[in-house]
């Protein structure tokens, strides 16, 4: 702990120094997954799976509803922020997913998708698939946009972002009987991580040399986990935790193969496991009071639909709550996880 602590002080000045020389540390960010990370684009889809609406949004810079599956900004704005962004990439589906706006980067993500295909056909949003096809579309956008060779550039010194596996368990495995007695979790682990490598090699090969990708998150923790498969219990469904370890475990060892299978490959699995569960297991620990009730709602079942403006009994401060809905962080535990991943991103940037 000392050693990173140490790490951190000493890179920490070298951030600023390059933000205040150049700006921004890496060109753009482009971002691909699920809820996690959707900035807005199935506002702009036939789904129900939507967070354009209040009290979503409530608490964001324009205090009003992004998209955003939150009270505010996500972690990947604050990641933005951190590495010197005056701006967040925008929605690719959105109306300023073009022009100049894209020079930043862009946002693929679509809440309830997932790295198994099917998944994203429940609930109509964007498979990673379709994802990469709007990739595709937006490479030759920035080439008009900025000329072949600064289009070049912003390709292969842009940050990945996936963000994906959570809804093909919560949203499909463990509530669909085809998928859970077709496969233990172990092998639709294996599904979801070859899925994983077929990504990142598809998207290497158009161009991608920084990746990160986050791990699963203590899925047994989340309040809809507990509410629907805890059996009446109040803790952590271990059983759902203990298959998100195994996932990662196996996403771990997929990055390792990747790396050595592709020469020019820098990438990170970023770990929201551990300190998500630290946040549910001691909130107090950093300033929370509420780790088992979200703030919308009843704060045990309410997502996008069923958490909104007259959903009673939404708190009025969501600061000393670690959920926002029953699925996702609020915007104060975005920041503390931000400020985690940050530190285990550097050699992305470097």
């Amino acid at each position: 702990m000392m050693g990173t602590f140490l790490l951190f002080m000493i890179f920490l000045p070298l951030l600023w120094t390059s933000q205040l020389v150049r700006g921004q540390l890496v060109p753009a960010i482009i971002t691909f997954g699920d809820s996690a990370v959707d900035v807005g684009n199935n506002n702009h889809l036939y789904t129900l799976v939507r967070a354009n609406f209040p009290p979503y949004g409530r608490d964001f810079v324009t205090h009003s509803p992004t998209g955003r599956f939150c009270n505010g900004k996500l972690v990947t704005d604050f990641t933005a922020e951190s590495l010197g962004f005056a701006s967040y990439p925008p929605a690719y589906l959105s109306p300023q997913g073009s022009g100049k706006n894209i020079l930043i980067g862009a946002n693929f993500a679509s809440a309830s998708s997932g790295l198994y295909e099917r998944t994203a056909a429940l609930y109509n949003a964007i498979p990673l698939s379709r994802q990469l096809g709007y990739y595709r579309e937006y490479q030759t956008k920035l080439h008009r946009a900025a000329g072949k060779a600064t289009a070049s550039s912003i390709i292969s010194q842009a940050i990945y972002i996936l963000s994906a596996g959570s809804s093909d368990f919560i949203q499909n495995y463990y509530i669909n009987p085809l998928l859970n007695r077709a496969y233990t979790p172990g092998q639709f682990s294996d599904v979801l991580v070859q899925s994983f490598s077929s990504f990142v090699q598809e998207l290497y090969g158009l161009g991608a040399r920084r990746i990160g990708v986050t791990s699963l998150p203590p899925l047994g923790c989340l309040p809809a986990s507990i509410t629907l498969f805890g059996l009446g219990s109040n803790d952590c469904v271990e059983r759902l935790n203990t298959d998100a370890l195994s996932f990662n475990r196996k996403l771990h060892a997929a990055a390792r193969a990747l790396r050595n299978g592709l020469p020019e490959l820098k990438i990170v699995v970023f770990d929201i496991y551990a300190p998500l569960y630290d946040l549910v297991t001691n909130p107090l620990k950093q300033g929370f009071t509420e780790a088992r009730r979200a703030c919308c709602g009843t704060g045990t079942i309410e997502t996008s639909l069923l958490c909104n403006a007259n959903a009673p009994g939404t708190c009025s401060n969501a600061t000393t709550y670690v959920f926002w809905d029953s699925f996702h962080p609020s915007e104060a535990a975005n920041q503390l996880l931000a400020n985690a991943l940050l530190l285990q991103g550097i050699s992305l940037i470097s």
